[in-house]
């Protein structure tokens, strides 16, 4: 039995709510064979992050070289990455390895406020790892630092956003409107030739950890199951949105996660 492999690399959220433990439970419900590259450990439940160790990028670069050598990595997520001497060393990796369906999750800071990426460091994350990005996934507070303006305050300054975003070399953004206000969250997936509307209708419910890492996660398993970008991306979406709907029937902290396996449980 041939299985799609992919590959995350992120900080782990010892909660289990979001970082490294979503994506891996994403790739399982997906039906892909998931390992990771773990960049950071958090101590960190629903309430918040309250510390943070960062893992050397000497150590980084050891799990991407086991992990790249051994399996037959099909896509990529890139999450939580914390300092500039990690990103550079992911940067490394994947040019050594020849990666290019990445899906780059630019994570700067935790629903709870707590910082996650050195302010330092959001200029070499444009420089140096967009490029290597199939896609990249903002919402709109990561669009609006990695560009150094005001988050969007509508659809057309999203777009606007995301095109600019284009400019530092991804080939596509999926810029994330549940930021935003109205009936609707709508991202917009833009790419050199197409602009796409994705929408759903907003769910009244406030566990949500883990949303981000669960969008490009998927969208990263769809990748490595050999879909297109844009299919990828709506079946994402899809997921994601089914998994905020069953959220609350998991009950887990105070501010829980979505629900991965709500198929099964």
């Amino acid at each position: 039995m041939t299985v799609p492999v992919a590959v995350t690399i992120a900080g782990s959220d010892s909660g289990g709510g979001a970082g490294i433990q979503a994506d891996l439970k994403t790739f399982s419900a997906l039906g892909v064979y998931g390992a990771s590259v773990i960049t950071a450990l958090t101590a960190q439940n629903s309430k918040g992050v309250s510390a943070i160790h960062e893992v050397p990028r000497e150590f980084v670069a050891a799990q991407i070289d086991a992990v790249f050598s051994d399996l037959p990595v099909g896509a990529v997520k890139i999450g939580m990455l914390a300092n500039t001497a990690v990103i550079e060393a992911v940067a490394a990796g994947l040019k050594r390895w020849n990666q290019t369906n990445v899906v780059l999750d630019p994570v700067m800071i935790a629903t709870s406020g707590a910082r996650l990426l050195q302010p330092r460091a959001v200029d070499v994350l444009r420089r140096v790892l967009v490029p290597c990005a199939a896609v990249i996934t903002p919402n709109l507070p990561e669009a609006a630092d990695l560009l150094g303006c005001p988050p969007a305050e509508s659809e057309t300054e999203m777009r606007d956003q995301a095109q600019r975003l284009l400019a530092h070399g991804a080939r596509a953004v999926l810029i994330k409107g549940g930021h935003a206000h109205g009936p609707k969250s709508a991202d917009l997936l833009v790419d050199a030739t197409d602009v796409i509307r994705l929408a759903a209708a907003r769910i009244a419910t406030e566990n949500t950890h883990g949303t981000g890492c669960t969008l490009s996660s998927a969208i990263a398993a769809g990748l490595a199951k050999g879909h297109d970008l844009h299919d990828a991306v709506r079946e994402a979406k899809d997921y994601v949105t089914s998994t905020i709907a069953a959220a609350d029937r998991l009950q887990i902290g105070s501010r829980g996660p979505v629900h991965h396996f709500h198929k099964w449980w």
